[in-house]
């Protein structure tokens, strides 16, 4: 594709994103390339790369359109104010021409000529504006990180690395790096997690041979750690109660080396159908999935049987946002008020099958207290049998945990992962 070409398909892509505000941006982003196949790799990645520049951007850039701007001028502008176009370079590049933009029109010529020798910051811009967050959010975001909030949100706004998570069934950290290696792929040891493997940018690792043979799992450092700290062992019974598509659960299998019993439970047939082929390249046979329903016996039958179960509880993934985004801009307040009450009632189903002695671990991939710590404290208000097992006591990996206090608390800024939460708290009886 000319670089006309990949500017035309990145509005297409835009307006296809923003016509679709409920829908995920990656999976808008599958599907259109899906459909026009006749884009390459390496059209593709510039032409996402540039779209994602504008999403992450997203505010900033419609504070100096100051209207309702259409992707077009999403584009020209991020060009102007995150590249260092000039106005001349801008009109030759929307210039037309065969599979090319189409010529600027007078508004957007107006536009060049407002933002022309600009950079994207300006001292009159919002807080939540400069960084990049829902109005609604400042306040709660603000009392959580003080005057560290400016560097978080500067490290969310960051594109994210690869990690990889080496799976112990099937060799170890060196053998994965030398067979990334052989792919091309530098891959460097992630400094918390003794599993963990991060290339810089994302690289099309899962057509190759490291991946295709269960070797590596594409998983982020701060996701490997909350599977960490469930403390699994061989011989233990374990439940994944919101296990999705299985990345803590292969994660739980590797570190109980295939023995025991893991149960990946989930309300979803399909994300609990499109685990199978994960654990099948994994090499993982002791995992069976279970479909949570309404009015599910099961529950009742196994009771206060098992020695661990991690809830990782679906919530406003604010941790996420190096990956996706699009996902603030779609956030609303309404989200969280309606999470709230899902996860503290997630928490209270799951609790019933941790046996006397046992462990539950909760954890999210939010950096919301509500979501964390206030949940964990209504939980034990609801609960007294259970404790919270401080953080010294509760972290599994040799050497210090990553934070101070009872629970794992990770951030881009200052771990380099997403941002998670986790909290193991033991039935004491």
């Amino acid at each position: 594709m000319t670089p006309a070409a990949r500017i035309a398909a990145a509005i297409d892509l835009l307006e296809v994103i923003e016509g679709a505000p409920k829908r995920p941006a990656d999976a808008v982003a599958n599907d259109f390339f899906r459909s026009r196949r006749y884009i390459g790799s390496g059209d593709r990645r510039a032409v996402s790369d540039r779209v994602w520049t504008v999403l992450r951007a997203r505010r900033r850039i419609g504070w100096w359109l100051s209207d309702a701007p259409k992707s077009a001028r999403l584009l020209v502008a991020a060009s102007l104010l995150l590249e260092g176009w000039s106005k001349s370079g801008a009109q030759q590049a929307f210039s037309g021409g065969q599979f090319g933009a189409a010529p600027l029109d007078r508004a957007e010529l107006g536009i060049l000529s407002k933002i022309e020798n600009h950079t994207i910051e300006h001292p009159d811009m919002p807080d939540a504006v400069r960084l990049e967050i829902p109005d609604w959010l400042l306040p709660r975001l603000t009392v959580r990180f003080g005057t560290s909030l400016p560097a978080e949100m500067a490290a969310l706004s960051q594109s994210a690395a690869l990690d990889m998570r080496v799976n112990l069934l099937k060799g170890d950290r060196d053998q994965a790096k030398a067979a990334l290696a052989a792919e091309g792929w530098d891959a460097e040891p992630t400094k918390l997690s003794p599993w963990g493997l991060r290339i810089g940018g994302r690289r099309p690792v899962t057509s190759g041979p490291a991946f295709q043979s269960g070797l590596v799992e594409i998983q982020d450092e701060g996701s490997q750690l909350v599977a960490a700290m469930v403390g699994a062992e061989p011989g233990m019974r374990v439940v994944d109660w919101c296990a999705g598509a299985g990345g803590k659960t292969l994660a739980l299998a590797g570190a109980m080396a295939n023995r025991g019993q893991i149960v990946a439970c989930d309300v979803s047939a399909p994300r609990l159908d499109g685990a199978v082929r994960r654990l099948r390249r994994a090499g993982v046979h002791n995992v069976e999935r279970h479909l949570v329903e309404p009015g599910d016996k099961w529950l009742k039958r196994r009771a206060g049987t098992f020695d661990r179960v991690l809830v990782d509880a679906p919530c406003t993934g604010t941790g996420t946002w190096r990956r996706n985004p699009d996902a603030r801009l779609r956030l609303k307040e309404i989200d969280l008020a309606e999470l709230l009450p899902k996860q503290a009632a997630i928490l209270d189903t799951a609790q019933t099958l941790v046996r006397k002695g046992g462990r539950l671990v909760y954890a999210t991939c939010s950096l919301l207290e509500e979501e964390n710590e206030a949940q964990v404290t209504g939980f034990l208000l609801r609960h007294p049998e259970f404790a919270i097992v401080p953080l010294d006591r509760a972290w599994p990996l040799a050497g210090p945990p990553p934070n101070s206090g009872d629970f794992l608390s990770l951030t881009p800024a200052r771990h380099g992962t997403d941002g998670f939460f986790a909290a193991v708290l033991e039935h004491t009886g």
